[in-house]
């Protein structure tokens, strides 16, 4: 049954989201938020994966700047919790994440990271500092800039040691494609399986059925696709 409990961080408590699946799973996924907090939808997306045999959890991100529950149309809201947001302050909210799940039986190298948004870009940065067992992105920014302090990504990306899979619409208009091929260009360069999807008529968001980008299509193939990486690199 889905619960949200709290784990202790550097920065102090912080809500996890955690859904159990049935059975005993082999392996857990760590779900990282959109721009707009846990909110019903990454809640929801927790869930699929559990319904997928995963152990799924979801880090309260914004922890530090209230924790609000924000719709997809209160974008003026969104810029505070974002600019409290630090790759320290993540770091230890990741560690403090892979912490919790070591303790319920899941060492990092069971663990898959994906993420949304601005969580697609967390786990980027995840993929290069931890041994994860697979991490996957979707439409996460910051490719030929830095955000929150990290590195573009596009500069780390050979330091790659999970197998990455990222997933970008070539309407998304934060991305550009010029920026998703000298991505692809420079994973290659890492010593872990990358693949690089793009869908030609998907937005920024084209996997979330909660907003107005969302993609049938899209979000389908790239589910499916995330499904089949999981499944590759973990087992």
């Amino acid at each position: 049954m889905p619960e949200t409990i709290t784990v202790p961080t550097a920065d102090g408590p912080m809500g996890l989201y955690d859904v159990q699946p049935e059975g005993s799973p082999e392996a857990a996924v760590l779900v990282i938020q959109e721009a707009f907090g846990v909110n019903d939808h990454i809640e929801d997306v927790t869930r699929r994966f559990a319904a997928a045999g995963y152990r799924a959890v979801a880090p309260h991100l914004f922890h530090r700047s209230g924790d609000p529950h924000l719709g997809y149309d209160d974008i003026g809201l969104v810029r505070p919790h974002m600019e409290a947001l630090s790759a320290t302050g993540i770091y230890a909210d990741l560690d403090a994440s892979l912490d919790y799940l070591a303790a319920t039986g899941f060492p990092p190298g069971r663990v898959a990271a994906v993420g949304f948004c601005m969580g697609g870009t967390v786990v980027f940065h995840a993929a290069v500092r931890y041994h994860l067992g697979a991490a996957v992105t979707f439409y996460g920014g910051g490719v030929a800039e830095g955000r929150f302090g990290f590195e573009p990504q596009t500069a780390v990306a050979a330091g790659l040691v999970t197998p990455w899979l990222g997933l970008y619409g070539d309407l998304d208009r934060g991305i550009p494609t010029d920026d998703v091929e000298r991505l692809r260009a420079a994973v290659a360069d890492a010593s872990v399986a990358t693949e690089i999807v793009r869908y030609d008529d998907a937005e920024h968001g084209f996997h979330c059925d909660a907003r107005s980008s969302y993609n049938a299509g899209a979000a389908a193939d790239s589910w499916q696709r995330t499904l089949t990486w999981l499944a590759r690199h973990l087992s």
